[in-house]
């Protein structure tokens, strides 16, 4: 009984062994490989002008409605003010039209518009001089050098119509015709206003959403091209996992549906959502080759990551967990 026992028990040990061996170099389904993402947005101006402040630099939290930069205000602000003694000028009109009719308010209008053409013609006309040097040394194109031609051209028109309206003292006939012309120029002068006032918003544009300024292309004093990036800022809801899945399995998966990630230094196993899936196979990308994805047929999938204190940086290698045999 004892030369049995000594015959089974080693051999129970080595199968056991064999069966543990067996279990450990059995071959396992390879993670997907993929890395962290994302969508920056680039802040830009809709017009030209001096960067006159930028609060952020690069890598700065920032929150939504942080400001971000500044152009420099000063004609922005000019244009804000004579847009708004317009709408002024047609409010008082309108309501001098709405009053009963007397003749010396009617010259006291013809003498403010005098006024106005006087001033409008003068400011065309160091914008057309202005101009006609720079075309002059090749800075301006012709077409603007006509364009201030003719807003000179107008200007003057426009006062030779106001000082002939004084002199001869004429009311045109039809006070309702009088009445929705009013009306009409002040909607216009409104409507410019509304607009240069957004614009003077849009030139100091504040953060959409909570994020890191990934990076800054002009400093303070720089002249800053109209609609060029002045920064770039990545909200913490952008980021996201790319990776890329075997055809054999792509089937599988579905547009919404959790995955399971790991990176070094994550704390633990992390969570994303699949929020797309391409529609057509490609090679593995260099960028995640390995000894057993080199050169396989696969799927771009990108997964959406939940907001966190501590994003993961964007580059970051991830290996997804596939999903297991049906």
């Amino acid at each position: 009984m004892k030369a049995r026992l000594r015959i089974i028990i080693p051999v129970a040990v080595l199968l056991v062994a064999a069966l543990s061996g067996w279990a450990l170099w059995q071959p396992r389904p390879d993670g997907w490989l993929g890395y962290v993402e994302g969508e920056s947005l680039y802040m830009a101006a809709p017009v030209s002008g001096t960067l006159g402040a930028r609060p952020v630099e690069r890598g700065s939290r920032v929150r939504a409605g942080d400001p971000l930069f500044t152009l420099n205000p000063v004609s922005t602000d000019a244009e804000v003010a004579r847009l708004q003694a317009q709408v002024d000028a047609a409010r008082a009109q309108l309501a001098n039209l709405r009053e009963s009719r007397q003749r010396p308010a009617e010259l006291q209008v013809s003498v403010a518009r005098q006024a106005a053409a006087r001033a409008e013609l003068a400011r065309a006309q160091k914008d057309f001089e202005r101009i006609a040097v720079l075309a002059q040394k090749g800075f301006q194109t012709r077409t603007r050098l006509e364009a201030a031609m003719a807003a000179r051209d107008v200007a003057r028109a426009n006062l030779a119509q106001s000082l002939a309206e004084e002199a001869s003292g004429q009311i045109a006939a039809g006070r309702s015709e009088e009445l929705r012309a009013a009306a009409a120029t002040l909607a216009s002068t409104e409507a410019a206003l509304m607009a240069q006032t957004r614009r003077r918003s849009e030139i100091a544009p504040v953060s959409p959403a909570a994020g890191s300024v990934e990076q800054t292309f002009y400093n303070v004093g720089e002249w800053v091209p109209a609609n060029a990036p002045v920064l770039a800022v990545l909200p913490d809801h952008a980021r996201k996992i790319r990776f890329f899945v075997p055809e054999t399995m792509v089937a599988r998966l579905q547009v919404g549906a959790p995955i399971h990630f790991t990176c070094d230094a994550c704390p633990g196993r992390q969570t994303a959502t699949i929020r797309y899936i391409a529609p057509r196979a490609e090679f593995t990308p260099p960028v995640v080759y390995s000894e057993g994805a080199r050169a396989k047929l696969v799927f771009l999938v990108e997964a959406a990551l939940a907001p966190s204190r501590t994003p993961l940086p964007l580059g970051l290698p991830v290996d997804v967990e596939p999903l297991a045999e049906p």
